[in-house]
């Protein structure tokens, strides 16, 4: 995927600025498809230039015009098209799990820091997912055009679960080696190390 194809299908919701855009990509696609918003402003201009996008001036009193940005029919049959496509299951590199297999190498206590930072950075985003999900599905289904919205908040939340019982098991183990306790797990809600 390219990030033109994640640009075209945000504005498939409505019409945007490059500023509404960014905002929008932050608060859904770019969970799970990173781009900051100078790569999102670029690749608008790009967009435009293929015809996939065009620009329309807003003109405002007491601060400067805006640019609202419509997916074009160009535009949809290129969204189409590469939807249409086989995806490419994503490679997964980190750096944490390098060290995790040089074990016997490392340190353990800054290892052992590193997992925790990383526990509570996916018990935030699940939690995030948590309140999303609710607040846009709170009887748990969807009208058609949202079914796909729905169920990326739903794999992004077991994800992050998935993570987060990876991290306490790491911990754990980490733990046993080294004679120190674990943190709570996720279903008790607290967020305190015993250790």
């Amino acid at each position: 995927m390219a990030l033109g194809d994640a640009i075209l299908a945000c504005l498939t919701e409505r019409p945007m600025t490059g500023y509404e855009l960014a905002k929008t990509f932050d608060a859904s696609i770019g969970f799970f498809w990173k781009a900051d918003h100078q790569q999102i402003y670029r690749e608008l201009s790009r967009l435009r230039d293929k015809g996939h996008v065009q620009g329309r001036e807003v003109v405002q009193s007491g601060k400067p015009n805006k640019l609202v940005y419509t997916l074009t029919a160009e535009g949809r049959a290129a969204l189409k098209h590469w939807a249409a496509r086989p995806s490419v299951p994503p490679s997964i590199k980190d750096d944490l799990l390098v060290r995790l297999y040089a074990l016997d190498c490392v340190d353990i206590e800054p290892l052992r820091n590193d997992l925790m930072a990383r526990l509570e950075h996916h018990r935030d985003r699940y939690e995030r997912y948590e309140r999303l999900l609710n607040k846009r599905f709170p009887d748990g289904t969807a009208p058609p055009a949202d079914v796909g919205k729905m169920l990326s908040l739903r794999l992004g939340m077991r994800h992050e679960r998935m993570v987060v019982e990876w991290c306490e098991e790491a911990l754990d183990a980490l733990s046993a080696m080294s004679g120190r306790s674990n943190v709570l797990p996720l279903d008790d809600g607290k967020r305190e190390s015993n250790g």
